[in-house]
C-alpha cells in the first residue's frame, strides 16, 4: 500500500474529512442565508422607495390631474439613476415616461412584480429586470413606478463569489489539515506498531515510545507501556518458575529414585523395606507440598482466588494460627504470642490464613535468638524467645505481623528473599522449599496489599498490609501493585 492510500485510510483523516463536511455545510448555510437575506433587504428598501414615490405621484395626480402628473414624471425621468417611470390610457397608449418596452401584461394587472424592460433613452439594446409596483388612477391611467435590479443582482453575485471562494478555501484548508494530522497521527501509530512487532518477534524489554503532550495516544502508550512490563515480569517469573523447578526439584526427585533402587538393590528384611518406603513417602509428600504452593501462587497471581472472597475478622484468623502453632514453637523452645484488635477484611480466608501460617512457621524455624555474648537476665531471654503474631487496623489498612528475635534477613537479601524457591545462607541447612515468602507475598497482592520484611533488632518483622473493608463495602485491590520475584 502507497504512502497516501494508508493515509486515506486513517481513521484521523476519515474523522477530518467528516468534520470538513459538516462544517462546510455549515459555512454554505451560513453564507446562504447571508446571501438570501441581503437579497431581502434590497428587495424591502426598493419596496420601500417605490411606495413613497407612488404615494407622491398619486397626491400629485389628485391635485393637479394628468399634466401635472406627467410634468413630475418627466422631471424625475431625467435625474441620473432614476426609477422607472411610466403613465398609460385606459386603451393602454404610454403618455409619459422613460420606459420604452415591458413584457406583454404587466400593465394589465395592478400590484408588484418582476418584468424585463428596456429605457427609452437606452443604446444597449439587452433587456433588463426591474422591480415594479403599478397603480391605477381614476378615469382609468394607470401608474408604473419601478427599480432596476441590477443592484441586487451584483450584490447577490458579490455575495455568492465570496461563498465559493470561502467554500473552496475551506475545503483545501481543512484537507491540509486532515493530512498534516492524518500523517502526525500515523507517524505515531507507526512507531507503535513497530514496537508492538519487535516485541511479538522476543524482545520483550521495548516500550512504546510516550509524547510530551499527554494526549489519548500517549495515556494508551503509558498503559500499554505499564501492561508490557506486567506482561514481561509474569515472562520472567514463568521462566525463573520453570528454571528453579528444574533445579531445585531435581534433587529431592534423584534421592526419591535412589532410595527405590537402595531398596531394590538391598536384599535386606521387611524391616529395611519399610524403613525405605517410609523415606520414599515422607520425600514424596515434600514434592506435594512444594507443587500444592506452587498451584496456591499460580492461584493468587492469577486471581482465580477472588471469586471466593467473603467478610471475615483477621483478628479470629491471627488467633486460629496462635492455637495451631504454639505446640510447635514450645517443641522448638519458643514462645508464641498473639495481640490481636478487630481488624475486618474482605478476602479469601483460606489464603490469608496460609500467608499468616507461613510467615510464622518462618519465624519458629529461624527465630532462635543469636547467642549472647554475656549471660542476659530472664526476662531478657524470655522476650528474645517470643514470636508475636498481630493483627491490627492502621487507618485503612489490616495489619497481620510475626516478629519474631532470630538471625533476621539483611535488608540487601530481603527483596530477593520473596522469590519463588530462594533461600539465603543461613537456611540452607533447613528444611523447606523457598516458597512461603512468595506465597505470602502473592497473597498480599491479590487483596490489594503488599508484604514488608524490616528489621526487628535483633530479628525480623515480616507484615501484610491489605486494605481495611470499609463502612460502604469492600476496598478494591490497586491494579497496579508491583509483583514481587514472580
Amino acid at each position: 500500500m502507497t504512502a497516501f492510500g494508508k493515509l486515506f485510510r486513517t481513521t484521523a483523516f476519515r474523522l477530518t474529512l467528516v468534520y470538513l463536511l459538516l462544517f462546510a455545510l455549515f459555512a454554505a448555510s451560513l453564507l446562504g442565508y447571508f446571501a438570501w437575506n441581503t437579497r431581502r433587504l434590497i428587495t424591502d428598501q426598493i419596496t420601500a422607495t417605490v411606495n413613497e414615490e407612488t404615494g407622491l405621484l398619486t397626491g400629485v395626480f389628485n391635485r393637479r390631474g394628468l399634466r401635472g402628473l406627467v410634468f413630475a414624471i418627466e422631471n424625475r425621468a431625467l435625474r441620473p439613476g432614476s426609477n422607472l417611470y411610466l403613465v398609460t390610457t385606459p386603451a393602454g397608449l404610454a403618455v409619459a415616461g422613460n420606459v420604452g418596452s415591458l413584457q406583454p401584461g404587466v400593465m394589465e394587472t395592478t400590484g408588484w412584480s418582476e418584468t424585463e424592460y428596456r429605457r427609452l433613452d437606452e443604446q444597449d439594446k439587452s433587456d433588463h429586470l426591474a422591480l415594479v409596483n403599478v397603480t391605477e388612477l381614476s378615469n382609468g391611467f394607470r401608474l408604473l413606478i419601478g427599480r432596476d435590479l441590477e443592484e441586487r443582482h451584483r450584490i447577490f453575485g458579490v455575495v455568492a463569489s465570496a461563498a465559493q471562494w470561502s467554500l473552496l478555501i475551506v475545503v483545501i484548508l481543512g484537507l491540509g489539515g486532515g493530512i498534516f494530522v492524518a500523517r502526525r497521527v500515523l507517524h505515531r501509530i507507526d512507531a507503535m506498531t513497530g514496537t508492538t512487532q519487535r516485541i511479538m518477534a522476543g524482545d520483550l524489554g521495548g516500550r512504546l515510545p510516550v509524547g510530551r503532550s499527554g494526549d489519548e495516544l500517549d495515556r494508551l502508550a503509558e498503559n500499554l507501556n505499564a501492561m508490557l512490563e506486567r506482561i514481561e515480569a509474569l515472562m520472567n517469573g514463568l521462566k525463573e518458575v520453570s528454571d528453579n523447578i528444574a533445579h531445585d526439584l531435581k534433587t529431592p526427585l534423584t534421592r526419591l529414585r535412589n532410595r527405590a533402587e537402595q531398596a531394590l538393590a538391598k536384599s535386606g528384611s521387611e524391616g529395611d523395606y519399610r524403613a525405605a518406603l517410609e523415606q520414599t513417602i515422607e520425600e514424596s509428600d515434600g514434592l506435594i507440598r512444594t507443587f500444592n504452593a506452587l498451584l496456591m501462587i499460580a492461584r493468587a497471581e492469577s486471581g482465580q482466588a477472588r471469586d471466593n472472597m467473603a467478610d471475615f475478622d483477621a483478628a479470629d484468623v491471627a488467633q486460629g494460627i496462635h492455637e495451631l502453632y504454639e505446640p510447635l514453637a514450645e517443641d522448638n523452645g519458643l514462645k508464641l504470642s498473639v495481640q490481636a484488635e478487630p481488624a475486618p477484611l474482605h478476602g479469601n480466608r483460606e489464603l490469608i490464613s496460609q500467608a499468616l501460617a507461613n510467615l510464622v512457621e518462618n519465624a519458629i524455624k529461624y527465630g532462635q535468638p543469636k547467642p549472647a555474648a554475656q549471660p542476659l537476665g530472664a526476662d531478657a531471654a524470655a522476650a528474645d524467645r517470643t514470636v508475636l503474631i498481630e493483627a491490627r487496623r492502621d487507618g485503612g489498612r489490616i495489619i497481620l505481623a510475626v516478629t519474631d528475635h532470630g538471625c533476621g534477613i539483611p535488608e540487601p537479601n530481603r527483596k530477593r528473599a520473596v522469590e519463588r524457591f530462594v533461600r539465603l545462607e543461613t537456611s540452607r541447612t533447613m528444611p523447606g522449599s523457598g516458597l512461603g515468602l512468595s506465597l505470602a507475598s502473592a497473597v498480599a497482592t491479590l487483596h490489594g496489599g503488599d508484604l514488608t520484611l524490616d528489621d526487628a533488632h535483633p530479628g525480623l518483622c515480616a507484615m501484610l498490609s491489605i486494605p481495611a473493608r470499609n463502612g460502604e463495602g469492600l476496598a478494591a485491590p490497586t491494579p497496579d501493585v508491583q509483583q514481587n520475584g514472580a
